[in-house]
């Protein structure tokens, strides 16, 4: 019997191994088009960490990706599959939108944010708990109906931002642009000390905001008893039957988190950069946040630097495709593929070789065969 792999290279080794051999493929393909490898990768690097303004730009992008990294990975726990980030985050939009065309002329930022989160994650845990609610009484799966849900999100907003909510048509779907109530202050302040200009990058403090939500998504699932009964509902839901643990409350209680997380993900592009609600301000983020979740085995310290790998392969892409004409932002979008199909589907080609060599006999297994039943 193989016993379980350290957590090290559980969570560390082997997913970095999955990345190596994903950036490795994306070298090859880079080389069939007549390209440098090597000098791809530098100019990816560079363009994501080689300046200020590079890496405020990655860290933007990866704030959004921590936001709907963690919202899948606390459904995940739950053994829910929430793949209607990307809805979730949209209608958190709405929410937000509301509240800074509602507040800000009259309150100052540090005002309005606080009405906006609530407002975001109130907006997003309502969308998730409709799926929620027909898993739990009704059966239909998580999957399906988020999926469903994504299409009626957009479509809701298409018909906001196009009627109602609609600044002029000559602008096309969009809200007026918000006064300084509901501008999120960007984190010069923070970087330049060590000598970090963020020059026109939009990094603003829903960065911080989003660390805290780690920090905060750790505590609640690994040290409290509510986080033990999600997981325990997750990992053997006949075991939490017979514990007495309701898997109605589990399945709503779990979705209207996930989908309050993914809902403040709106806060970053919303607040801290388009200072509007517009159309597709997600771009997609709701299904790189599963990405970012297997990635980061569910688990807020492997999701930040799987957020910001993937918010340095959106910003050093956009760079390297302007130095390298030849790689298109089709082949960007490529190798994040990879990094998926290795982080997600493939995960296990390399998990057997690991148990044999870091693993090889369980620990019960072998006291047994000496005798040491301690």
């Amino acid at each position: 019997m193989r016993g379980e792999l350290p957590k090290w290279v559980d969570y560390g080794l082997l997913p970095l191994v999955n990345l190596v051999v994903a950036f490795l493929i994306a070298g090859v393909v880079v080389l069939l088009i007549g390209e440098n490898p090597m000098t791809a990768a530098y100019l990816l690097a560079r363009g994501a960490f080689g300046s200020g303004y590079g890496l405020g730009y990655t860290l933007f992008y990866a704030t959004t990706f921590i936001f709907t990294g963690l919202a899948v990975a606390v459904a995940f726990h739950a053994g829910l599959f929430n793949i209607g980030g990307e809805g979730q985050a949209y209608i958190g939009g709405l929410g937000v939108g509301l509240a800074c065309l509602s507040f800000d002329t009259l309150l100052p930022w540090w005002l309005t944010f606080p009405i906006a989160i609530g407002a975001a994650a109130l907006f997003g845990a309502a969308w998730a708990f409709i799926p929620a609610i027909l898993q739990a009484k009704r059966g239909s799966h998580t999957v399906i109906t988020t999926i469903m849900f994504n299409f009626i999100a957009a479509a809701v907003m298409v018909y906001l931002l196009a009627g109602p909510l609609q600044k002029s048509a000559t602008l096309g779907p969009r809200t007026r642009d918000f006064a300084e109530g509901a501008h999120l202050p960007k984190l010069d302040w923070l970087f330049s000390p060590v000598g970090i200009e963020l020059g026109s990058s939009p990094l603003n403090i829903s960065f911080l905001l989003a660390l805290l939500m780690g920090v905060l998504v750790w505590v609640l699932i690994w040290r409290m008893r509510f986080g033990y009964e999600i997981r325990t509902q997750g990992t053997n839901p006949t075991a939490a039957r017979y514990a007495g643990i309701s898997e109605t409350k589990i399945i709503l209680a779990a979705m209207t988190l996930s989908g309050a997380l993914a809902g403040m993900m709106a806060l970053n592009p919303v607040m801290g950069d388009q200072s509007r609600l517009q159309l597709e301000f997600t771009e997609g983020a709701g299904f790189v946040g599963i990405a970012v979740a297997l990635m980061g085995r569910s688990h807020p310290v492997g999701i930040v630097p799987a957020a910001i790998l993937f918010g340095a392969l959106y910003q050093g892409g956009a760079e390297l495709a302007f130095d390298m004409p030849n790689i298109t932002r089709d082949m960007i979008v490529l190798i994040q593929g990879l990094v998926i199909l290795f982080a997600g589907a493939l995960e296990h080609m390399f998990r057997p070789a690991m148990v044999r060599f870091f693993a090889p006999v369980a620990p019960r297994v072998r006291a047994a065969a000496t005798g040491d039943t301690g």
